[in-house]
């Protein structure tokens, strides 16, 4: 799995952290760092993050063949 966060278009409500605190984490008060390739363990907490995200920033790319149209 592989995320990008639009900084640009985050606002720091840190819902994410809440949700994720494993894969995104504020640096002082508005400053959000995250890891874009979690393990798919986390895969639930970051979809859930996403989802609660106020500003949707966060973009999730499951990179699996079924999802990118790939067939075995």
């Amino acid at each position: 799995m592989r995320i990008v966060v639009d900084l640009n278009r985050c606002q720091g409500y840190a819902q994410c952290v809440y949700l994720a605190h494993e894969v995104f984490r504020l640096n002082g008060q508005e400053a959000l760092t995250y890891e874009p390739n979690p393990e798919d363990e986390r895969r639930l907490q970051v979809e859930r993050a996403a989802a609660a995200c106020p500003v949707q920033a966060i973009v999730i790319d499951r990179l699996d063949g079924a999802e990118r149209g790939e067939t075995s």
